[in-house]
């Protein structure tokens, strides 16, 4: 990880889609939290190691749809509990940022500085109607609008090639026209 980190900040950010300036504001608030000793039987891992293979398990938890869906789930299925719990129909999913709030990186400048006010990253959220994750993204820097992180997402990608296997246009309730 350290020479990643050092030889080649893009691969580091590839491999754990973080910054090394944001893994190092991590590490810092984490480190006394995830600290062990070493004992006679075992040397213990070092923070950076464990927080980069939680890093890394997180993304493979939080996979693209359709394959993060309950097993048989449709997308159909998807907008028909839309349709139930919150009235919206035709809809598979929803789709916000948050912008979480961080100390400054250094050397930055005012990249991490949001319209609000204060410096954050944006984890950007696609939720089905009852609030469980299908996708995820953390990382974009708080300048970043919702709509620059989802332009620059494999989200998007997976939208406009179709690979993401939203269901056909049909019509809406009331109506004769097929809509998306």
């Amino acid at each position: 990880m350290k020479e990643l980190r050092l030889d080649d900040p893009e691969s580091f950010y590839n491999f754990l889609r973080i910054t090394p300036p944001m893994f190092d504001e991590i590490l810092e608030r984490i480190a006394s939290f995830i600290q062990k000793e070493d004992t006679n039987y075992r040397k213990a891992l070092e923070q950076g190691v464990k927080l980069a293979i939680t890093l890394r398990h997180l993304q493979q938890e939080i996979p693209m749809p359709p394959c993060n869906m309950s097993s048989g789930d449709t997308w159909e299925d998807v907008a028909e509990e839309f349709l139930m719990r919150w009235n919206v129909p035709h809809d598979c999913d929803a789709l916000d940022g948050k912008h979480v709030t961080i100390r400054k990186p250094p050397k930055t400048g005012t990249m991490y500085r949001n319209y609000k006010g204060f410096f954050s990253v944006v984890l950007m959220a696609l939720v089905d109607a009852d609030y469980k994750f299908l996708w995820i993204v953390v990382g974009g820097v708080g300048s970043q609008s919702d709509a620059q992180i989802y332009n620059q997402s494999e989200l998007k990608e997976c939208l406009v090639d179709g690979s993401i296997g939203f269901p056909p246009p049909s019509t809406l309730p009331n109506d004769v026209k097929d809509s998306p």
